[in-house]
């Protein structure tokens, strides 16, 4: 280096970290630094190339070591993360992009787990009602996609009476004993349409517990969110809630919404014919009859009467019994697809490919839901391909939690970041 005296945002550009690092090894002494003034750090070229040969150890390693130890240390100091029913990691491989360091993670599905584990790392596999709130390491932010089924439009909709619907009490409970900086919880569009056993909405509920909770409360905001909007090639309405402690005086405002250019399956579809999971769970005989006499963007209406089978027929001579149902959905190359459910069943999702007879591989649905290609699956049987489309249905899409935890690390832990330096400086 040939400057002599560097700024806190000198230092971390020619690191190659956060301004928020630099301060905290300045802070914790592991960086030298001096005040000009009783207000701004400035670092001596020497100290920083000191710091560099000590803790990076460079001499005689390669890039990609120096790049996995420069990965440590940002996540030593990344706001920690604390995973709830975390499933495959969807939300976390999110959340992980945007620098934050997952430092607990558990769900109860050991399909999810072995998904989990291979691509992100431990996850705690016990009931969530066996672990008590000491055994989980603080944290500054908890994320949690608590059980959707119960409220799911797909499913029987008990709600608070499926005895998985009161699990977000469990997401409570360990706020309740954290009190993170922030909180954010997933869930489907039926949870805003659930009522709570004292006759009030349950979105009300969970609104109310949080703003008030411990005496200090969060600036909680919920929002129907469809994934199309932020990058995910398919529409799929999750509700989200991001509560911000009360004390950090911030309001958590949704990231806008983005264009959605190139999110048609015609942009999904290139997945080279060996590439890993590229495999697919066969269709019954039954379906395959039927989705052979669909086209490219049709669905079941489009078979003739005369060759489908007799509960099909039942259902179309009383359409408006059965609420027009759109079975078999066959989206085309130049639709953006529809939610990928966990069942993965044509009559619950649009799981069959465009112009082919059979249902998207583990790989295509994997892209819809934007796991990246290098995120592996587990498909050596066929009881392990059932259970990967179950996972990556289940799964909050990757992109979507990336943007909005990039928008939570903007306004919660950057601009608390930016208070401070504006103090110091």
């Amino acid at each position: 280096m040939h400057t002599d005296l560097l700024t806190v945002s000198q230092a971390a550009k020619y690191l190659q970290l956060s301004e928020k690092t630099v301060r905290r090894l300045i802070k914790n002494g592991d960086l030298q630094a001096s005040r000009i003034g009783t207000r701004t750090w400035r670092i001596r070229a020497s100290d920083i190339d000191k710091y560099i040969e000590s803790s990076l150890n460079c001499n005689g390693r390669t890039d990609k070591t120096q790049n996995a130890v420069v990965e440590k240390m940002e996540e030593k100091t990344a706001p920690r993360l604390i995973s709830l029913f975390s499933g495959c990691g969807g939300m976390d491989l999110g959340f992980k992009q945007a620098g934050f360091n997952i430092v607990w993670a558990n769900d109860f599905d050991p399909d999810a787990q072995a998904v989990y584990s291979l691509n992100i790392g431990k996850i705690d596999g016990r009931d969530i009602l066996t672990v008590k709130e000491d055994e989980i390491p603080d944290g500054d932010i908890i994320t949690a996609g608590f059980p959707c089924q119960p409220f799911s439009n797909a499913g029987n909709r008990k709600g608070v009476h499926d005895s998985r619907g009161m699990l977000y009490k469990e997401c409570l409970r360990i706020i309740e004993k954290k009190m993170p900086k922030v909180i954010v919880l997933e869930n489907v569009k039926g949870l805003l349409s659930t009522y709570y056993i004292d006759g009030r909405k349950l979105v009300d509920v969970i609104i109310d517990d949080l703003s008030m909770m411990n005496g200090k409360g969060y600036n909680v905001v919920c929002k129907l969110v469809n994934a199309s909007d932020y990058g995910v090639p398919q529409n799929r309405e999750r509700v989200f809630f991001v509560g911000v402690r009360k004390d950090l005086g911030v309001e958590f405002k949704f990231p806008p919404k983005q264009s959605k250019d190139n999110l048609t399956l015609r942009h999904i579809l290139d997945v080279p014919q060996n590439a890993k999971n590229h495999v697919d769970w066969p269709l019954s005989p039954q379906a395959l009859k039927m989705i052979e006499l669909i086209p490219e963007g049709g669905s079941w209406k489009d078979i003739p009467y005369e060759q489908l089978p007799p509960r099909f027929q039942r259902i179309r001579d009383n359409m408006k019994r059965y609420r027009s149902p759109n079975f078999y959905r066959r989206f085309s190359r130049d639709e953006i697809c529809g939610t990928i459910t966990a069942s993965a069943q044509p009559e619950n999702c649009g799981i069959i490919h465009p112009i082919e007879n059979r249902r998207f591989t583990v790989r295509e649905i994997a892209r819809i839901q934007t796991f990246p290609d290098d995120f592996e699956f587990i498909t050596d049987t066929s009881k392990n391909i059932t259970a990967m489309y179950k996972v990556i249905g289940n799964a909050v899409p990757v992109r979507l939690a990336y943007n909005l935890a990039v928008a939570i690390m903007d306004q919660v832990f950057n601009n608390n970041e930016n208070k401070e330096k504006e103090l110091k400086e």
